[in-house]
């Protein structure tokens, strides 16, 4: 009975650690367009943020896991240090977080890597890809843009992003303080 409880065991690990694995194996997920060009590793304190700045013209994909704690993701073309009070683009996700930055922005982007406070020390893997699709044109010759529309679209939506900003930033302490209370409580 012994042998089979530990044979049973030994399985059972084995199948966790396969299942593991997969989830973690990303190379399959990602498009045969974006080129690779950066792998940042990195840990970042409670409350703490870590500054990159992306020097690469063309669209960018920054691809960026939590491996540990819980590290959010700030993107802006106007500050070298975004924040959650100061940014263009967020990913602020518990799991791996995914910005994707327009060929349009000025460069240097500045990428700020934030500790969110729910966990002491946050450890983040950053891929940074080179997206070299080109989406072909509905109407013929040529191709489509959609980043030109964004820009276009940009000046009308200021107010309603203002708003997001704001939800999202209450949602992000909402939570903390929810972890926060079932840690005590658990």
């Amino acid at each position: 009975m012994a042998t089979y409880c530990k044979m049973m065991l030994i399985i059972l690990l084995i199948f966790q650690e396969h299942l593991i694995a997969s989830a973690y194996n990303e190379e399959e997920d990602i498009p045969s367009e974006w080129l690779l060009l950066h792998v940042v590793q990195g840990q970042i304190g409670a409350g703490n943020y870590s500054y990159l700045r992306l020097n690469h013209e063309g669209k960018i994909v920054l691809q960026m896991q939590s491996l540990k704690g819980d590290a959010d993701l700030y993107v802006s073309d106007v500050t070298l240090h975004p924040s959650f009070d100061d940014y263009e683009l967020q990913s602020v996700t518990c799991g791996q977080d995914v910005v994707h930055v327009p060929a349009h922005f000025r460069r240097p982007v500045g990428i700020g890597i934030y500790g969110h406070p729910s966990h002491l020390e946050s450890d983040f893997e950053m891929k940074v890809y080179y997206d070299r699709t080109v989406v072909e044109s509905p109407f013929g010759g040529g191709t489509y843009n959609p980043e030109d529309r964004e820009v276009t679209q940009k000046q009308f939506h200021t107010t309603e992003d203002e708003s997001q900003d704001e939800e999202s930033v209450f949602w992000t302490i909402l939570i903390g303080i929810l972890k926060l209370i079932l840690e005590i409580l658990f």
